[in-house]
């Protein structure tokens, strides 16, 4: 059954997003929406919500139908209120007083603890807040449901939490989801829509999938072409060469037959069509000016503690070696956070003996956190280069550029900047830091698919050391070559992440 059908759709801010998109959407589809950054994701959902007029085409729906739209972002005015009550305050007043029961089963269903439903949400994490908005639409029992980057913010226990309860809700609710999860893609989709500025591509395939057919029939399109520009080029030589022979012999069968020849080149170059490049968001580089210690860190039973003295967990005897990409796995809480703090003072401060903990003194550290803390947000992108690092005016404009920041985004404070503007411009500055070890937490947070594999391939590429913290599981088995777990307050190596994320999954 179609429950929304979209017709040559189109949309033009400032510069065209995407034009002709056709869409089909049925009862029991469950459609990953993949983009770069930028590239008409929530544009889109915001046409299909009714929040915004489309520039050219129309969207269908059954009559009736209503569409719940998960936004990335909470509601200012929301965020005083309790999770229970932020809830309860998407019902109209008459369903408020005669259907509360509604909030209960929607916070029951997505395992929100008793002990949170009358916190603010203001005093929440990013993930339970992420959550309360998804409950907040869920309670009105739309008819097709919309997510804008669901799992941001979320743990992995969250991010099994929420593919599993897609797997329980109605089968003829349509959920399209627009994400850079690649894991949680493959896990909650059947099909794929590739959003591009024309000719966007669907297959009935999950993510991963879907991107393998996407990619051949890329590199067929780019084969195609250059078969035909080839062909077109000898075309041209053979008209020169024949109009050279019928000058000289004076033959209008060749003059005509070189005209012919040029007709069929200008035809094949006219019709020859370049495969998709996606524009990019900016380029994602990184360095690796190397050492020759072979041991980086040692860490001697260094003890991993709560603020107030409780102990979290003990790491043994370890040693992080140079080509170490190590990553720590662990559930919530298990101290993954405080470790990667006392590794990062270890090594900024390798003259003050941190217990347990012990830094070779060649190390230069590159450091990245999911909340960017290290970006001030009064300072625009030119500033935070230039305050940092030794380079011209003219230098620091070329270096933001490439990041994609273009001039008016370099004059903007940080705090206006998008995630993942942010997030480019943090890596950006690791470059500039040349680091030879770095310690990464969350690092593709707000990262697109081409900017996570760009990262991946630099990091493969460069050989670098790393230490690193992600529930991003593509990412974790793409760069990780070794794994330590936190296990019943050890510090334990594991072969590989698939057991504790399959135990996580369980949970569920």
């Amino acid at each position: 059954m179609t429950l929304i059908n979209i017709r040559n759709l189109g949309i033009v801010l400032g510069t065209p997003l995407f034009s002709k998109l056709n869409l089909v959407v049925n009862a029991g589809d469950r459609i990953g929406l993949i983009a770069a950054n930028g590239r008409g994701k929530s544009t889109l959902f915001r046409c299909m919500a009714g929040m915004l007029e489309a520039s050219e085409g129309d969207i269908a729906k059954a009559r009736g139908l209503t569409i719940g739209y998960v936004e990335q972002n909470v509601p200012a005015a929301s965020l005083d209120l309790s999770f229970y009550a932020a809830v309860l305050d998407a019902l109209s007043t008459d369903q408020q007083a005669s259907e509360s029961w509604r909030v209960d089963v929607a916070l029951e269903s997505l395992e929100v603890p008793e002990t949170l439903r009358e916190r603010p949400l203001k005093q929440l994490s990013g993930g339970w807040q992420r959550i309360a908005m998804l409950a907040r639409v869920w309670v009105t029992e739309p008819d097709v449901l919309m997510l804008d980057e669901p799992t941001n913010h979320l743990d992995l226990g969250k991010i099994a939490m929420l593919e599993a309860w897609l797997s329980t809700l109605p089968r003829d609710v349509p959920v399209i989801i627009a994400s850079h999860d690649r894991a949680f893609l493959d896990a909650v989709t059947n099909r794929t829509l590739f959003l591009r500025p024309v000719q966007s591509q669907i297959y009935a395939l999950p993510y991963s999938r879907a991107r393998a057919v996407l990619d051949e029939t890329d590199a067929s399109e780019e084969r195609r072409y250059q078969r035909d520009m080839k062909t077109a080029e000898q075309l041209r030589k053979q008209a020169t060469k024949l109009n050279n022979i019928g000058i000289n012999s004076g033959s209008d069968l060749l003059v005509v037959k070189t005209k012919q020849l040029k007709q069929r080149a200008e035809k094949l170059e006219e019709a020859a069509k370049p495969a998709y490049l996606e524009r990019s968001a900016g380029a994602i580089k990184l360095g690796n000016r190397g050492t020759h210690a072979k041991v980086l860190i040692t860490l001697d039973d260094a003890t991993i503690q709560t603020p107030d003295g409780a102990l979290l967990f003990r790491t043994g005897k370890q040693f992080i070696c140079q080509g170490d990409r190590i990553v720590l796995l662990g559930a919530n809480g298990a101290g993954k956070t405080r470790l990667v703090a006392m590794l990062r003072r270890a090594i900024d401060h390798v003259d003050i003996t941190q217990a347990g903990i012990k830094a070779t003194p060649s190390l230069v550290l590159g450091y990245g956190d999911q909340a960017l803390a290290d970006l001030r947000d009064s300072d625009t992108p030119m500033e935070t280069i230039i305050r940092r690092f030794d380079i011209g005016d003219q230098r620091a404009r070329t270096l933001l550029a490439g990041a994609g920041m273009t001039m008016e985004l370099q004059a903007r404070p940080v705090s206006q900047l998008s995630g993942g503007q942010k997030a480019r411009l943090g890596m950006l500055v690791l470059r500039l830091t040349n680091p030879n070890f770095y310690l990464l937490d969350e690092p593709t947070n707000h990262l697109d698919i081409d900017a996570q594999e760009a990262l991946e391939g630099e990091l493969m590429a460069h050989q670098a050391s790393c230490f690193l913290v992600s529930h991003d599981r593509s990412f974790v088995r793409s760069v990780g070559n070794r794994f330590w777990l936190i296990d019943k307050a050890r510090l334990v190596e594991v072969e590989s992440p698939e057991g504790f994320f399959a135990a996580a999954c369980a949970k569920t």
